[in-house]
């Protein structure tokens, strides 16, 4: 059987108060600040065309992991044993500069008699990926929010990216990766759970 959990959140949509015109405008604003030629014929529609990406690129705004994670199934058949979903692919922005972080999450847990649907699990990653984020929150607002309404024994969460805030402008440095990691309850507390998670990614990749 499947056991729907209820939503608890209590503002999955937040209220900005800045109109769709407001948001051309602030596009248009940027590319005047630019030195571009708003009204040239190619960057017409380009404020309605960006405030329309963002919407879509910055979705996970207007979602919450209680929607995400839902239903859980308890019908397991015994199973028991870690659920490892890995190479997640996903694309973010950072809250620093709002340029893209480009990476992958492998997301595994130990179950504790309810399993969720493994599409949900790339939606958790998605949702928080579609908001501005810092690679080590993202990593952990992922285990956290697997660990607090599946409530498994324990959840382990690595995140490889690369930041286009290092390679396009700074530093400018490509093909570097950032790796981070979040481990909750059993994983957190038992190397033996973190060596078997660790090798079960290496193993497969």
């Amino acid at each position: 059987m499947n056991k729907h959990i209820s939503d608890t959140s209590s503002n999955t949509k937040p209220a900005t108060g800045v109109t769709q015109a407001e948001a051309e405008a602030a596009v248009k604003t940027l590319l005047l600040w630019l030195g571009e030629d708003a009204s040239r014929e190619g960057l017409i529609e380009t404020p309605k065309r960006v405030a329309k990406a963002y919407k879509e690129l910055f979705s996970g705004y207007r979602q919450s992991p209680e929607e995400v994670l839902g239903t859980v199934f308890e019908e397991v058949s015994g199973y028991s044993d870690m659920v490892l979903v890995r190479d997640i692919s996903f694309y973010s922005h950072c809250e620093h500069h709002m340029v893209p972080i480009i990476g992958k999450a492998h997301v595994g847990y130990l179950p504790d008699g309810a399993v969720v649907g493994l599409s949900k699990i790339a939606r958790v990653v998605d949702m928080f990926a579609h908001r501005l984020q810092t690679q080590e929150s993202m990593t952990a607002q992922i285990a956290n929010s697997i660990q607090d309404i599946l409530k498994p024994l324990g959840v382990a969460v690595m995140i490889e990216a690369e930041h286009m805030c290092m390679a396009m402008r700074g530093i400018r440095k490509q093909g570097s990766t950032t790796l981070t990691t979040t481990f909750t309850g059993a994983f957190e507390n038992n190397a033996t759970h973190q060596m078997r998670f660790m090798t079960m990614l290496r193993n497969s990749s």
